[in-house]
């Protein structure tokens, strides 16, 4: 982001993955007033004036989707994370949630990025037999999981699972088989019947193959790229401090539906919907939520 910044003098930036990324780009942009879209979802707990937040917060995301799991799947849970900012923080907002409900933690397990090592928690699931899994696993440790999941016989209908970073493209890399029944909570999903997501499918399979599809931090990184693009028509230039301002208010009609850029945070106020997941890798969608959901 420096290099970016200082060296190719670069207008925006569009980017990071994981958190702890964005935790680390974070003081770069601010301290040279410059602009950063993220576009994932994630843990919260933060704002900037110099970030635009195109992802979930957890009152976006994960909050509506532990709800939901409770009146509909159980209310005894299982948490299951990579070992990072993201799914300790979510667990945390997770934790203070279900209690609220009168449910019960009855595990927590996390396990290093991208770890092949997933034997004791499967254990763990077994053992402690929850009503239903909360996984906020991210990355490649996701396939070898829900594999050992299955040969333990632990499957979507016997303990099914809500996943919070697992997409479509995560589907066509796993191979739905090993999924099939489980649960998603996302912003977008590829599934979405409307005109707008329609041709941006459309677009998308034309440049990138029709075998490829598109996913939740793919809308919301094009997103970033709109909202940025009409900021930068209205101001007249690609100065960071000048777009920032014009981003104030921004809404932009997205894949998704309606985006707002809310003025006192820089987060975006977005539709919630949850997926199960079916054997041709798309999401049936079974809930949305009634209008789009101010980040908190």
């Amino acid at each position: 982001a420096e290099q970016l910044i200082t060296e190719d003098q670069v207008s925006v930036i569009f980017g990071c993955w994981t958190s702890a990324s964005r935790k680390m780009v974070k003081p770069v942009v601010e301290r040279h007033h410059h602009l950063l879209f993220y576009p994932l979802q994630y843990e919260g707990l933060e704002q900037s004036p110099n970030i635009i937040y195109t992802g979930a917060a957890p009152n976006q995301q994960i909050i509506p989707a532990v709800k939901w799991s409770f009146d509909h799947l159980g209310k005894r849970f299982f948490l299951i994370g990579s070992d990072y900012v993201f799914p300790r923080t979510a667990n945390a907002i997770i934790k203070a949630q279900v209690d609220a409900l009168d449910g019960e933690i009855v595990g927590e397990y996390y396990i290093k990025l991208g770890s092949q090592d997933v034997d004791e928690a499967i254990q763990a699931i077994i053992h402690t037999q929850p009503d239903v899994i909360l996984n906020t696993i991210n990355g490649d440790s996701n396939e070898v999981f829900f594999q050992k999941l299955r040969a333990a016989q632990v499957t979507s209908h016997s303990i099914p699972t809500m996943s919070f970073s697992i997409a479509e493209d995560e589907l066509r890399t796993i191979g739905p088989k090993n999924l099939e029944g489980d649960y998603a909570v996302w912003n977008y999903f590829q599934s979405i019947e409307s005109e707008e997501n329609r041709q941006f499918v459309d677009r998308f399979q034309t440049k990138y193959g029709m075998d490829r599809v598109t996913d939740d931090p793919m809308e919301a990184a094009y997103v970033g790229v709109h909202l940025w693009a009409l900021a930068v028509e209205e101001a007249g230039t690609e100065k960071a401090s000048l777009v920032r301002k014009a981003l104030v208010n921004r809404s932009f009609l997205a894949p998704e539906g309606i985006i707002y850029v809310d003025p006192e945070t820089n987060h975006t106020w977005k539709t919630v919907r949850i997926g199960q997941i079916q054997p041709n890798g798309q999401f049936k969608i079974l809930w949305t939520s009634e209008h789009a959901i101010r980040a908190v």
